[in-house]
């Protein structure tokens, strides 16, 4: 099954962490998501809560 882009469409990059603070991707995840695998793609939204935490510091 394809795997859609969690892009919210409110694309801001922290500068900290790298991750976009809306879909949590990094900018070469966002730039190469529809040339990447499916099995690539569920590896980054299983790393979501890890990203999320680590975004907002909790």
């Amino acid at each position: 099954m394809a795997v859609k882009s969690p892009c919210i469409e409110q694309c801001k990059f922290d500068g900290r962490t790298g991750f976009c603070t809306g879909c949590l991707r990094t900018q070469p995840e966002a730039r190469e998501w529809k040339r990447m695998t499916d099995h690539k793609r569920h590896q980054i939204f299983n790393e979501r809560a890890r990203r999320e935490r680590k975004l907002t510091g909790k």
